[in-house]
């Protein structure tokens, strides 16, 4: 059997959606799988060992109808007999239809029946230890796995020349883990509406420290420099002797070894928790108010993962406004979050932790 998957969109999701890959080559052994995204998340797929093909569709692709039908025309030389859609925007509903799979699968909606032949109605609340983004991909298997799918993470494989160069990299800046625990903080979210107000943020980095004493590193890339610089003035004279602030990397592969090496990932939840989950490094994130908790909180069912969200602390401003008015005016809301109870619930889990 020859199966494309295609996941467009950020890190996370296409991360996420691996589990899917996973399944169909342990049940298909002798399958080709291939995986679409953008080229900007292909990073997380390398050394998958149930990827067989990463195709990248570009946003020059994309903007250009003569190039995306050529590009469609591609894929369907390609002889794929199932094609499991999981971003289902237009660019993917035709080529989905065009594909000429006999398994055309996707997220039902109003004009799926015009190119899929089995669609699903996405789960929008459901009883799950896993959370919403994994029940709802695991519906895409239906046609394929019968069965109760129990292989619900998903992995990122790294090389033992990748994980050497990571190690290398933090004896080249002093830092011993075997002496003091290495803590990553994701201080920037994906977007701005992301991001925790850098000065709180700040106080949560010297809470750290002091109940830690660890070494800390910043997730930000070169053009985010100024920002994460704001965050670490923020930091008390005593914070920043712990942090190495020069540490980061400008490759995802790199990012992902580095990662592979701390003791945790405290800070904005996005790809960046998606990836140290995937790598089962311990979390602690904070969700922007607008985004679903009850999609992207997964695997909080194990005590290495947790995270804080304002419909925990305050559900009845989410009876009142929509997602997108609290999206609307995010940083109002993020003033919402009391920070004394963010401390106190990250004491309990570096309590938790400890034991």
């Amino acid at each position: 059997m020859k199966i494309l998957i295609i996941q467009q969109k950020r890190i996370g999701d296409v991360l996420t959606s691996t589990i899917l890959c996973n399944n169909l080559k342990a049940k298909y052994p002798e399958s080709t799988i291939d995986y679409m995204c953008y080229p900007n998340s292909i990073d997380v797929l390398i050394g998958n060992p149930n990827i067989d093909n990463i195709i990248p569709l570009s946003n020059k692709v994309r903007k250009s109808i003569p190039s995306l039908f050529k590009f469609i025309f591609q894929i369907r030389r390609k002889k794929y007999d199932a094609v499991i859609d999981v971003y289902c925007k237009l660019e993917t509903n035709l080529i989905t239809l065009f594909s000429g799979a006999k398994y055309r699968v996707s997220y039902h909606k109003w004009y799926s029946k015009f190119f899929y032949n089995y669609s699903y109605e996405r789960f929008d609340a459901v009883k799950s230890e896993h959370g919403l983004a994994i029940e709802n991909r695991l519906l895409l298997l239906k046609p394929f796995i019968p069965e109760k799918i129990l292989d619900v993470k998903p992995k990122v494989f790294l090389t033992d020349a990748e994980i050497t160069s990571a190690k290398n990299l933090l004896k080249s800046n002093n830092i011993n883990t075997a002496e003091k625990p290495l803590i990553m903080f994701g201080i920037l979210g994906s977007e701005v509406y992301k991001t925790y107000p850098l000065e709180k943020m700040a106080q949560i980095i010297d809470f750290t420290v002091a109940k830690t004493n660890a070494t800390i590193i910043f997730n930000y890339i070169p053009d985010q420099k100024e920002l994460a610089l704001e965050v670490y003035n923020y930091c008390s004279e005593e914070t920043k002797k712990n942090i190495v602030f020069d540490l980061y990397c400008t490759e995802l592969r790199s990012f992902l070894a580095l990662l592979s090496q701390c003791e945790m990932l405290i800070g904005n939840e996005g790809g960046a928790v998606n990836m140290a989950k995937a790598l089962d490094i311990p979390t602690f994130s904070i969700f922007t108010p607008s985004v679903r908790k009850e999609t992207w909180q997964i695997f909080e069912n194990e005590a290495k993962h947790t995270s804080i969200h304002l419909k925990d602390l305050k559900p009845e401003i989410y009876e009142q406004f929509t997602e997108q008015q609290i999206k609307d005016k995010t940083f109002m809301y993020y003033d919402e979050y009391p920070l004394s109870l963010m401390l106190e619930k990250l004491d309990a889990y570096f309590q938790e932790y400890k034991n």
